[in-house]
C-alpha cells in the first residue's frame, strides 16, 4: 500500500472526477489520501471527503492568502477540529518566491497563530516552504510546535531537510523527483534516513515534463523513483514510509 500524503483532491479540477481518479490511484496501489485545503472556501469540500481510514482532511490558510487572515478563522477551524478529531492542520506556511502580494508579516502572523492551534489540538502540519525553510523551522521554534507533520513538496538541501526533522517533521518527496536535473531532492531522496520520509504528488500541481496530468496514481512512480536512487526494492520504500504515515496519523 502507498499513501500520497499531499493531493489536492477538493480542487475542481480533480474534485469532478474523484471516483475515476481514486480508482486509477488504487490500481497503482495508492489506497490512501491526505488532503488539504488552500483557503476557508475549500472547508466544505475537504471535510465532505475525510473519511479515515483512507482520506484525511487537513484544514488551514495557504501562504498564498495570507493577506485574508482573520483571527474568527482560527475559531472557525477549532470549531471544525472539534467536530472531526481525524482532521490535520494545513496547508500552512511560507512562500517567498517572486513578488508575493502577502507580506512576510502577514504570512508570519497566519502561521504562527495556525501552529498555536495545531498545537492546542495536537493535530499534525502541512507545512509549505518555498524559499522560506529557515524561517519556518524559525517559526516552529518560535511557537513551541511538537505536534509533528510534513515539510510538503521539499525541495531544498540536506541542512534543511535535517533541521525540519529535527523540529520533529517528516520530509515530503514529491513529483519533483521524477525530474533527473532535481539534484538537491534526489539527493535527500537517497541519502535521508527512510523512517524519516514520505511520499506526495501535490497534484493536480507539480507535473513534470512528459508526465501529463498529476493525479496520486504518480505515487508509484515517485515510490519507484525514491527506491532506485536508494539500490532498494520499490516494497521496502513503501513498507518504511507508510509506517511513517501511519505514526503520523496516530495522534489521538
Amino acid at each position: 500500500m502507498l499513501t500520497d500524503t499531499h493531493c489536492h483532491l477538493a480542487d475542481s479540477a480533480l474534485a469532478c472526477r474523484l471516483p475515476e481518479i481514486s480508482t486509477a490511484a488504487h490500481a497503482a496501489g495508492v489506497q490512501r489520501f491526505i488532503v488539504p485545503a488552500v483557503t476557508e472556501a475549500d472547508f466544505d469540500a475537504v471535510c465532505r471527503l475525510h473519511a479515515p481510514p483512507k482520506y484525511y482532511g487537513a484544514l488551514g490558510l495557504h501562504p498564498w492568502f495570507a493577506e485574508s487572515f482573520q483571527p474568527g478563522l482560527i475559531s472557525r477551524i477549532a470549531d471544525r477540529l472539534q467536530a472531526q478529531p481525524g482532521l490535520l492542520v494545513g496547508e500552512i506556511g511560507l512562500d517567498y518566491y517572486g513578488d508575493r502580494k502577502q507580506t512576510r508579516t502577514e504570512q508570519t502572523t497566519a502561521l504562527l497563530t495556525q501552529l498555536d492551534l495545531a498545537q492546542q489540538f495536537g493535530r499534525p502540519v502541512l507545512l509549505h516552504h518555498v524559499r522560506a525553510a529557515a524561517d519556518v523551522v524559525a517559526a516552529l521554534k518560535h511557537s513551541g510546535f511538537r505536534s509533528g507533520g510534513i515539510a510538503h513538496a521539499f525541495s531544498g538541501s540536506l541542512e534543511e531537510a535535517r533541521a525540519f526533522i529535527r523540529s520533529g517533521l517528516l520530509i515530503g518527496i514529491g513529483t519533483l523527483v521524477l525530474n533527473p536535473n532535481a539534484r538537491k531532492v534526489r539527493t535527500a531522496a537517497a541519502a535521508l534516513p527512510l523512517e524519516h520520509l514520505v511520499l506526495e504528488t501535490d497534484s493536480p500541481f507539480m507535473p513534470i515534463a512528459g508526465m501529463g496530468e498529476n493525479t496520486p496514481a504518480n505515487v508509484r512512480q515517485v515510490a519507484e523513483t525514491v527506491a532506485a536512487l536508494r539500490g532498494i526494492s520499490m516494497q521496502e520504500v513503501a513498507a518504511a514510509t507508510e509506517q511513517n504515515v501511519d505514526r503520523l496519523l496516530s495522534f489521538p
